[in-house]
């Protein structure tokens, strides 16, 4: 891979995915420290995620027919340009309509790194590695990418809790504009989007958009919208938490706690047998999820939450990979853009509306309320993981059916 991409790559694709992870968490911050209100907070986050969902399936299907460069690089200058706007909109005491509408620009111009990384990468590996280290070299590539969205996914809160708490609130949107401009300009211009599309993908067939609406990638972007609520639900609640004994500026450094197990887990799954299979994973990552979730909602002490926050990225971060893994085994031909953005985009969009549900609770129910809503959201991974496998199953049911249908077909006609 590393052959093929270049020693650069991998961090610079990296460090464009911090922007897109801090968006959300940096406009809650800003956000209800100048207004004092987090319910108003998790709505700007919210507009931040509703803004993705709706441009994020145009923009992957934009990028599958024009490319990552043609698409990337405008996509990725205009939401710079917003990041850098917003602070001004926030702080110049503008009304609530139009913190709300420029926070859904920044949605709408979120240029998903992470999303066209791994879309190429699975290109790459489709179309320029021997048949013979493909499979192992597959499993390994996506365990690294999820781990690396799980870790940008906890680094980027972590960051925005840090120059919030020793700069000042604003300063997260600024750090974000300055790498959405060179980072992800430099991933838009990297060699490696021009060399993920080979001869062979580019006359290739390509496959309808309603081969994305499958039931056996639909319950993928289910899994990630679950994984979404579970991570803002936990952000916000532990926010609120935090807010309540006056150190609101904390939670990012204590979310960050999160993806030490869980990064850690995530580049794990790369050695786990094959016996151990993908549909299992989910399983049992998810209740590793639920358990500690429901553990997070009945402490009230700071120590407790610690322990659970740890806990908890043991199972996310794993859960993570394998519904990634699996979408990349599962994009229809051509789509591979097209399906890694619409995960990307339920991640975010839940991520940002579960933010506002739990903001919304603790302000105006209870804290205790809203940090159950992680448990509430594990359980919900767990659902969908229930339903994989019954589509899995199905799966294999029709392929049975259709390949002994068409051994046995051509007797019977003869006959």
């Amino acid at each position: 891979m590393i052959h093929h991409t270049g020693w650069g790559y991998f961090p610079i694709a990296f460090i464009a995915r911090l922007p897109f992870a801090m968006m959300v968490v940096g406009v809650l911050t800003l956000v209800t420290s100048a207004s004092g209100s987090v319910a108003l907070g998790g709505l700007a986050s919210a507009a931040v995620g509703i803004g993705v969902v709706i441009a994020g399936p145009v923009i992957g299907d934009a990028v599958d027919h024009h490319g990552q460069r043609t698409v990337l690089v405008p996509v990725g200058l205009i939401n710079g340009v917003l990041l850098a706007l917003f602070p001004l909109v926030v702080l110049s005491g503008m009304p609530d309509a139009m913190v709300l509408i420029v926070a859904g620009l920044i949605g709408v111009t979120a240029p998903q790194a992470a999303a066209m990384s791994r879309s190429r990468v699975i290109a790459i590996i489709r179309d320029r590695l021997h048949p013979d280290t493909r499979g192992r070299t597959f499993t390994r590539a996506m365990s690294y990418e999820s781990a690396a969205d799980e870790t940008a996914f906890v680094i980027g809160p972590f960051l925005v809790g840090i120059f919030a708490s020793f700069i000042a609130p604003w300063a997260p949107i600024a750090i974000a504009a300055a790498l959405s401009f060179v980072f992800v300009t430099a991933f838009a211009l990297h060699p490696t989007g021009v060399l993920a599309t080979s001869s062979e993908s580019e006359t290739a067939p390509r496959a309808p958009f309603s081969a994305v609406l499958s039931p056996r990638v639909l319950v993928l972007v289910g899994g990630t919208f679950a994984v979404g609520l579970f991570f803002g639900s936990t952000l916000t609640s532990l926010t609120a938490f935090m807010e309540s004994r006056g150190a609101g500026a904390d939670a990012g450094l204590l979310y960050g706690l999160m993806g030490i197990g869980s990064a850690a887990l995530a580049l794990a799954v790369a050695v786990l047998p094959a016996r151990f299979a993908l549909r299992w994973r989910w399983l049992v990552f998810a209740t590793v999820m639920a358990v500690s979730a429901s553990a997070y909602a009945a402490t009230d002490a700071v120590s407790g939450l610690v322990v659970t926050l740890l806990v908890m990225g043991l199972g996310v971060g794993p859960a993570l990979v394998t519904i990634f893994s699996l979408a990349g085994e599962r994009s229809p031909a051509g789509r591979s853009a097209t399906t890694m953005t619409l995960l990307a985009s339920s991640l975010t969009l839940a991520q940002a509306l579960s933010s506002a549900l739990a903001g919304s609770i603790a302000e105006t129910v209870s804290i205790p309320l809203a940090l159950a809503l992680p448990a509430l959201a594990a359980l919900l991974v767990l659902v969908f993981g229930v339903l994989n496998v019954a589509v899995e199953r199905h799966d294999a049911r029709v392929h049975y059916s259709v390949t002994y249908a068409s051994i046995v077909a051509p007797a019977g006609s003869g006959s």
